[in-house]
């Protein structure tokens, strides 16, 4: 059977988000990532702000010195993860083969669903018109016989974009275009390949197989592959992190010790949630610290336990940072990382769960409710501002009912 390949790629999907919850936004230029004076880099930005070379990872403020009258907004993880299971719930009415790669992309396997659904393009029509009619929001699909290819196609014309690449096209599909849209081809290995005069990934076919082992060895026999057009790799339905991080940017350096160890835990707090939200636990914790000037550290050491409570990361981290810490020296950037992770059925395969485990979980809903804010530790509140509802209440969060 050939295979029939699915790449969906919401377009830029924070900004679209935050212009759907906010009709007023439509048309401006929309930036993600926080204050125009905040630190940070830029998480997504409107096809507006993208016109005054505004885009993501870039520091947030460069992007208000191009785009001065751009409306800058903050990340609203919770919300982009509400519509992003939307999301690839109509995804996974067309194929249970669905593998997301990100809250806002996916490859979609239907190779099987041309019987009750139509050949790739209708599928993809179909994809396209229902996330809009649903959620008003748009997808650009890219169809192909693998994942490498669609997932060029999905990129080429967004956004908005449906791009078909017919079973035995996919080397002249990608013939004419830049060596940078190939996987495994970044800055390094675009110069090095524009030492033998290769610009576009027809050109990179074009090249002896040989020369390309000896300059790259068996990373050239993979990019020699790709620029054919050849790709095996199955869709693959889930993929479990190997890892589960959180860091912060302080809005001015410090080396201040209390103010260290209180973000420290507020970051372990964050991590922990992730981890009980995936039904992980950790074996180990990762230490990133970034000085003034960009230096960065990273130690890690194991946790006492596997365990998805915040207790024992912010401890091991905190031990850590004591051991890492240069006196004087101010932080611009700390975060912690879990690492070794497991399943975290393995903790209570012969006794019930703790009882610190059973009251995170009970404050995870709390805040899954009512709000990031709606539980703290007392600690915590000389850090940050608290934001407090009246319990008898849900929150108004735009685009819920």
């Amino acid at each position: 059977m050939t295979r029939t390949i699915i790449h969906a790629d919401m377009d830029a999907f924070y900004a679209s988000v935050e212009v759907l919850d906010d009709p007023s936004l439509r048309g401006r230029p929309v930036i993600v990532g926080g204050r125009p004076g905040d630190r940070g880099v830029v998480s997504a930005a409107s096809y507006e702000a993208r016109a005054f070379g505004v885009h993501s990872a870039m520091p947030l403020r460069t992007a208000a010195r191009r785009c001065p009258d751009g409306v800058f907004l903050p990340v609203r993880p919770e919300r982009y993860r509400e519509i992003s299971e939307s999301v690839m719930a109509i995804f996974a009415t067309y194929t249970p083969l669905v593998e997301p790669i990100s809250l806002d992309e996916a490859f979609l396997d239907v190779s099987g669903s041309a019987a009750a659904f139509g050949d790739g393009a209708t599928i993809g029509r179909r994809i396209k018109g229902r996330v809009l009619e649903e959620l008003g929001l748009v997808v650009s699909v890219g169809v192909a016989g693998n994942k490498l290819v669609a997932k060029v196609a999905s990129d080429l014309r967004k956004p908005d974009a449906l791009v078909v690449v017919e079973p035995g096209d996919e080397a002249a599909f990608l013939a004419p275009l830049p060596i940078r849209r190939l996987w495994g081809v970044g800055p390094q290995a675009q110069a090095a390949l524009g030492e033998y005069g290769v610009t576009t990934i027809g050109q990179l076919a074009s090249l002896s197989p040989a020369t390309l082992h000896r300059r790259f060895g068996r990373h050239g026999d993979e990019i020699a592959a790709r620029a054919r057009g050849e790709d095996t790799a199955p869709v693959q339905p889930f993929h479990a992190p190997k890892s589960i991080g959180h860091e912060h940017t302080f809005d001015v350096d410090t080396a201040d010790m209390g103010k260290l160890e209180a973000t420290l835990l507020d970051v372990a707090e964050s991590v922990a949630s992730r981890l009980r939200r995936h039904d992980l636990a950790a074996g180990a914790v990762q230490l990133k610290l970034r000085y003034e000037g960009f230096e960065t550290l990273t130690r890690q050491a194991p946790l006492p336990r596997q365990t998805r409570e915040s207790e024992p990361i912010y401890a091991t981290g905190l031990a850590l940072l004591q051991r890492t810490l240069v006196d004087g020296r101010a932080v611009r950037l700390v975060g912690l990382t879990a690492i070794g992770l497991t399943h975290a059925q393995q903790l209570t395969l012969f006794d019930a769960p703790a009882r610190g485990d059973r009251l995170a979980q009970s404050i995870d809903r709390l805040r899954e409710r009512f709000g990031d804010g709606a539980i703290t530790r007392a600690r915590l509140l000389t850090e940050r501002p608290i934001r407090r509802f009246d319990f008898g209440e849900r929150p108004n969060v735009p685009g819920r009912g």
